[in-house]
């Protein structure tokens, strides 16, 4: 199997190993499934006390992005400090999509290597799962039924009480997965109902089945929330909180309308807030970030080595809130979600306009409907009877052009695609040109339209009577992504030159009506005839 090197190298790390190690611990929180809808970003229905605290004690990120928005794509994104298309995982682990080389430099190692003791509680979600490590691992389903849901707490005790040297603990939950489990062990005491709320704002839509969708979702967080207070209760109790750098993320947009499997902003745009540790409170931050500059934060923090090639860069400077310059430009990117809605997309934003382009434009993305059809039947009816720019934005949504222009400061929803509006034209072409240039620059396999269609012929293949089955899923895209990606990967060329003498263009793929010239003609639509070429 061919496999993509981005120029990773990893240097032999110094192991510090001392009983008097005051390097920070670190605890990596991941909650599934939703986006910014917290109270301390503004949400007004939703109940988060201890995640809103935490932030008042912290730095909240107010434009904090993932590279992808599925759960596996997110994950190993974080994990590796590399866009899903350069480390490989663009699918869900669960329907066979991966990492191209097991041996890709992750932070589970780097920390090891650095001396660190490691545990994760809850999912992973990353192929394969014996590229990571761990020292300790609890709870390693999905867990979509919320059983036990006080045992996440209770492991994570286990594993910072008997750590002697500094740790790193990733901490997964399952809200706010799909279903949307009103209460759990009678949590939230007070369930919210579609009576108590709005249906997000990024909908565009209304009707009593979304705000009681809405409702549940938020209930979810609550339960979250109460979550996250046992373990930072378990963290206090250690006596290790002082010592201990905490991170919480999601790990993308909810599963709703417009939000998880697309390049929207309700997708790609999460919460992020780092506490604790090194970390003085102050207003947040609205700088663009990813979770890419994490592994750079962590690697800095725990004096591991740094890996090369990576595309983030560490919070440190905004955490400590020194000047620094920072990216004008953030990128985000779409492939696949399970083999149910293929869909290539990439996208750049800059302060203020957003760019999506679409690899495979005016075909009907798959996504929608699978999406629509996780609501209600009456959906598409409230759709339709919604007035434009929304009932627009959604037909858009279904049936995608090449190119999307918004403006998040007048339509942050983005609903009034702009990239006809000849007033706009110049940011359209910077946009374009910067996200063709992060393409090249990080080695995209899908500049290549062979690498697209070929990956949609795998997973059509595993369709019958239009239903995905994961047995009949068979890929082969880590072998051909970047077979032809450099010189140093692909074979040389062969070149045959043809010259004949005292001879014009009376040939038949020339239009001349006398010439039978058979082979010559066929050679001609296999390639590219010029119909005005002179000799000197």
């Amino acid at each position: 199997m061919k496999c993509f090197a981005l120029f990773l190298l990893l240097a032999t790390p110094l192991v510090i190993t001392s009983a008097a190690d005051k390097r920070p611990n670190i605890l990596l929180i991941v909650s599934e499934d939703n986006g910014p809808e917290l109270g301390c970003y503004g949400e007004p229905f939703v109940k988060t006390p201890v995640l809103d605290s935490l932030a008042t004690a912290g730095v909240r990120f107010e434009r904090a992005y993932v590279p992808q928005a599925g759960c596996s794509q997110s994950r190993a994104a974080l994990m590796t400090g590399l866009y899903p298309h350069q480390n490989g995982q663009i699918g869900l682990a669960t329907w066979k999509f991966g990492l191209y080389d097991d041996k890709t430099p992750n932070l589970v190692r780097s920390l090891k290597q650095a001396g660190y003791r490691t545990g994760i509680v809850g999912k992973l979600h990353i192929n394969p799962k014996s590229a990571f490590p761990f020292d300790f691992e609890a709870i390693p389903k999905s867990n979509f039924t919320r059983k036990g849901l006080k045992d996440y707490a209770r492991e994570a005790a286990k594993f910072i009480e008997t750590s002697e040297k500094p740790f790193f603990l990733s901490v997964n939950y399952p809200d706010a997965h799909r279903p949307f489990t009103t209460q759990v062990d009678g949590i939230p005491s007070n369930p919210l109902t579609g009576e108590d709320v709005k249906p997000l704002a990024y909908f565009g839509l209304d009707s009593p089945d979304l705000r009681q969708q809405t409702a549940d979702y938020y209930n979810c967080m609550a339960r979250l929330d109460s979550q996250i207070g046992e373990l930072l209760k378990v963290l206090e109790s250690s006596g290790k909180r002082d010592n201990t750098r905490i991170i919480y993320l999601g790990d993308h947009g909810a599963d709703l309308l417009r939000g998880k499997r697309t390049s929207y902003e309700g997708g790609v745009r999460i919460p992020l807030i780092v506490a604790g540790h090194g970390v003085n409170a102050q207003p947040a931050r609205n700088e663009l970030v990813s979770t890419l500059d994490l592994i750079p934060t962590l690697l800095e923090i725990s004096s591991a080595q740094a890996v090369s090639g990576l595309p983030g860069r560490s919070l440190t400077p905004l955490l400590k809130q020194k000047p620094v310059e920072w990216r004008q430009y953030l990128y985000t990117e779409f492939h696949t979600h399970s083999a149910h809605n293929y869909y290539p997309q990439r996208t750049v934003r800059d302060d203020r306009f957003k760019l999506i382009h679409n690899l495979m434009p005016d075909k009907v993305n798959p996504g929608y409907n699978f999406t629509n059809r996780r609501f209600f039947e009456g959906l598409e009816k409230v759709i339709h009877a919604t007035p434009e720019p929304v009932r627009g934005a959604y037909q858009r949504m279904r049936k995608p052009p090449e190119f999307e222009l918004y403006d998040l400061h007048t339509d942050p929803h983005e609903f009034v695609n702009l990239t006809h509006v000849p007033a706009h034209a110049e940011t359209l072409a910077r946009l374009q040109n910067q996200l063709a240039a992060w393409r090249k620059a990080t080695k995209d396999p899908m500049l290549r339209p062979a690498n697209i269609s070929r990956l949609k012929r795998e997973i059509d293949a595993c369709l019958e009577d239009g239903t995905a089955k994961k047995d009949l899923l068979e890929l082969n895209y880590r072998d051909y992504f970047f077979s032809e990606a450099s010189d140093t990967t692909s074979k040389p060329k062969n070149v045959l030159l043809i010259a004949v003498d005292d001879l014009r263009p009376a040939l038949g793929c020339y239009g001349d009506d006398v010439a039978i010239t058979p082979n010559i003609d066929s050679l001609a639509k296999q390639g590219t005839t010029f119909l005005r070429t002179y000799c000197q």
